[in-house]
C-alpha cells in the first residue's frame, strides 16, 4: 500500500477522533460552568442572608446605642444601616421574583416581614427619644418585643440559609458529575488518537518513510558537497520512496553530467583569460626580452600539459635561436637550421610523433616524440617558431589547444616582427649611418636626461678630433678617409666598452661620454685611447696611410661646471689642444688655470 493512502486513512480517523474528543471538552466545559454558577448562586444567597443578619442586629446596636447616649453620630450609623438593609431587601425581592423554590420564596417573604416590623419598632423609638420621652424609646428598643421581633428575624435567615444550600449543593453534585464524565470521555478520545498517531509514527514514518530518508539525506548532501562517487541504493519498492530514489539516481546522473560540462566550461574561459591576459601585455611590451618573459610566464598557465619554447629566426632566415623556455623541454635543441623544422618549410602548424601523427621534424630527438611546431609569421614573413611537447599523453590531441596556440602565435609573432621593426627604427632614429656610433641628436638628449635625472653625479667628456683629416681624403681618396673614421670609431668603442658612451659629434669629431668619471680618469682614458691609435699604422688599396693621431679635450660635471655646458667646455678644451700642436689631451680647467 502507498504511503499517501496509508497517512489518508490515518489522517481521517484522527480527524473523527479529535472531533468527538473536542466535543466531549465542550460538555465537559458546559458543565463546568453550570457548577461554577450554582456554586456563585450558593455563595451569593449565603452572603445575602448573612448581610441582612447583621445588617439588623448593626442597625439595633446603633439604635440603642443612640437612645442611651444621645449621640449624633450613632442616629447617623443607624440612618446608615437602614439604608443598607434596604438595598438588601430590594435584592431579596428581586430574588424571590425569580421564582425560587416554594420554601425559600416563603423564607425571603418571612425576612422581609420580619425586617419591616424590626424598623417599625426602632423608628418609633427613635421618634419617641426625639420627643423628650427616653423611658419610651428604652423600652421599646430593650422590650420583649424587640427581642422576638429580632430574634424572629434571625431565625428565618438562618432557615432561608439551610434551604438555599441544600438546594445549590445538589446542583453544584450534579454539574460536578457531568463535568468529571464529559471529561473522561475526552481524556478517552485524545489517548485513542494518541495512540493511533504514535501508531502510525512508528509504521508509516519511522519505518516506512524516516529510515529509507535517513539514507537518502546522507545520499542528497553528499552530492550537495559535489561527492558524485556515492552510490544510489536500487530500490524496488513501489511506493513514493521508490519513486525518490529513481530521481535521486535521476540527478545524480544529471549533475555528473553537468559538472563535467561547468569544468570544462570553466577551463577553456580560464584558458581564454589568460590568452587575452598574455595578448595584452604582448602588446604593451618595449623589448624582445620584455616579450619573451611575458611567453614564459603565461604559457605554463594556459597549457599545463605542455613544455616548450620559444625561437626566434636570425636576420639572415637561415637558424632558430631559442630564447625563451618552460617547464623544461627534453627534445629540441636550442638552436638549429630554420631547414629543420617541418613547420618552418611548410608555414603551418605541424604536429609529429604520437597516434596519427606527422613525419618527425630533424630537430626533435627522438622522433617519435609527440611535438608541435607552430611557425610565427607576420605578413607572410617568417618570425620564429612556438615549439611545445607533451608532458602527459594525448595533451595535443584535442583541436581546441591547438587552435589557441595558433592564436598565440599569431599575435607573438607580429609582436615580435613589430619589436624587431622599431628597434631597427630606433638604431637608425639615434645612430651615425657611416661609424655606427650614436649620432648628435641621442647625445643632446643623453645630456638632458642626465641633466634631469643625475645632475649631482659625475659625469666627463671627451671632445676627440682626428688629426690632419682632410690629408687622408684628399691624398688617398674619401674612402681611405672613411676606413680612417672607422677605426678610431673602433678604438673609441672599445676604449668606452665598459665605462660610457661614444659618439659621432659631426664630421671627424667624436664625443664619449664618461658616467662616474673624475677628471683625472677621464684624463688618463683620454691618453690610452690617444697612444692606442697613434701606435697603429693603417694601409688602404696598398698604400700606407702613415700614423693616425688624434686630439682630445675633457671636461667635467658637475666640479667644473654645469651638464648644460659640458660640451662645450670639452670644446673649448679641444680647440686649445689643437692650437697647442695637435696630439694632446687638454682639461678644461688647466684653460681656466693658465687664462
Amino acid at each position: 500500500m502507498r504511503i499517501a493512502t496509508i497517512t489518508h486513512w490515518a489522517y481521517g480517523i484522527t480527524v473523527v477522533l479529535t472531533a468527538l474528543s473536542g466535543v466531549s471538552f465542550i460538555l465537559s466545559s458546559n458543565s463546568a460552568l453550570q457548577e461554577r454558577a450554582a456554586a456563585e448562586e450558593h455563595l451569593t444567597l449565603d452572603t445575602l442572608a448573612e448581610d441582612l443578619a447583621l445588617g439588623a442586629e448593626m442597625r439595633s446596636d446603633e439604635a440603642r446605642l443612640y437612645v442611651m447616649r444621645g449621640e449624633v453620630r450613632h442616629l447617623q450609623a443607624f440612618r446608615v444601616q437602614e439604608a443598607a438593609e434596604r438595598r438588601l431587601e430590594t435584592v431579596a425581592s428581586d430574588l424571590a421574583a425569580r421564582d425560587p423554590a416554594p420554601a425559600e420564596a416563603a423564607a425571603l417573604r418571612a425576612i422581609n416581614a420580619h425586617a419591616d416590623e424590626l424598623d417599625k419598632l426602632e423608628a418609633a423609638a427613635i421618634t419617641a427619644y426625639q420627643n423628650g420621652d427616653k423611658t419610651t424609646a428604652q423600652e421599646a428598643l430593650f422590650g420583649a418585643e424587640h427581642e422576638r421581633v429580632q430574634n424572629a428575624l434571625l431565625q428565618t435567615v438562618t432557615h432561608f440559609r439551610d434551604l438555599t444550600a441544600a438546594r445549590t449543593t445538589a446542583a453544584l453534585d450534579a454539574a460536578r458529575d457531568r463535568s468529571n464524565w464529559w471529561s473522561l470521555v475526552a481524556k478517552v478520545m485524545l489517548a485513542t488518537t494518541g495512540a493511533l498517531f504514535v501508531a502510525v509514527l512508528y509504521f508509516v514514518l519511522s519505518r516506512r518513510v524516516a529510515t529509507p530518508l535517513r539514507h537518502m539525506t546522507g545520499i542528497v548532501s553528499r552530492l550537495a558537497k559535489q561527492d558524485y562517487s556515492v552510490e544510489v541504493p536500487v530500490n524496488r519498492r513501489a511506493d513514493e520512496i521508490g519513486e525518490m530514489s529513481d530521481a535521486i539516481e535521476g540527478f545524480r546522473t544529471n549533475l555528473i553530467e553537468r559538472e563535467k560540462l561547468d569544468a570544462e566550461r570553466r577551463a577553456d574561459q580560464h584558458m581564454k583569460d589568460l590568452i587575452l591576459q598574455m595578448m595584452h601585455r604582448v602588446q604593451a611590451c618595449r623589448d624582445q626580452l620584455e616579450l619573451t618573459d611575458v611567453v614564459v610566464r603565461f604559457a605554463p598557465q594556459i597549457f599545463p600539459d605542455l613544455a616548450g619554447g620559444l625561437y626566434v629566426l636570425n636576420e639572415g632566415k637561415t637558424a632558430l635561436a631559442r630564447v625563451g623556455l618552460w617547464l623544461d623541454p627534453d627534445h629540441s635543441a636550442a638552436e638549429f637550421p630554420a631547414t629543420a623544422c617541418w613547420g618552418l618549410r611548410r608555414g603551418r602548424t605541424h604536429h609529429s610523433g604520437g597516434s596519427g601523427a606527422d613525419v618527425p621534424c630533424q630537430h626533435v630527438d627522438p622522433p617519435g616524440v609527440a611535438t608541435l611546431c607552430v611557425p610565427l609569421t607576420a605578413q607572410g614573413d617568417m618570425i620564429g617558431l612556438l615549439y611545445l611537447e607533451e608532458r602527459v599523453d594525448g595533451a595535443l590531441e584535442p583541436a581546441g589547444p591547438r587552435l589557441y596556440l595558433e592564436l598565440i602565435a599569431e599575435n607573438v609573432g607580429l609582436a615580435i616582427a613589430n619589436l624587431q621593426l622599431q628597434a631597427k627604427l630606433t638604431a637608425l632614429a639615434v645612430s651615425d649611418p657611416l661609424t655606427g656610433l650614436f649620432n648628435r641628436r641621442f647625445l643632446d638628449e643623453t645630456l638632458r636626461r642626465h641633466a634631469r635625472d643625475h645632475r649631482d653625479e659625475p659625469l666627463a667628456c671627451l671632445m676627440i678630433d682626428i688629426d690632419h683629416f682632410k690629408r687622408f681624403n684628399d691624398q688617398f681618396g674619401h674612402d681611405a678617409g672613411d676606413l680612417v673614421m672607422q677605426f678610431v670609431r673602433q678604438s673609441l668603442r672599445e676604449a668606452c666598452a665598459s665605462s660610457g658612451d661614444a659618439f659621432r659629434f659631426g664630421g671627424e669629431e667624436f664625443t664619449a661620454l664618461l658616467p662616474s668619471f673624475g677628471e683625472a680618469d677621464a684624463m688618463v682614458l683620454a691618453d690610452m685611447l690617444r697612444d692606442k691609435i697613434g701606435g697603429f699604422a693603417l694601409s688602404y688599396a696598398g698604400q700606407r696611410l702613415g700614423a693616425v693621431s688624434v686630439s682630445v679635450g675633457v671636461a667635467v660635471s658637475p666640479a667644473g661646471g654645469s651638464v648644460e655646458t659640458l660640451v662645450t667646455r670639452a670644446d673649448a678644451a679641444l680647440l686649445e689642444a689643437k692650437a697647442g700642436g695637435r696630439n694632446r689631451t687638454i682639461a678644461a680647467s688647466n684653460i681656466r688655470k693658465s687664462a
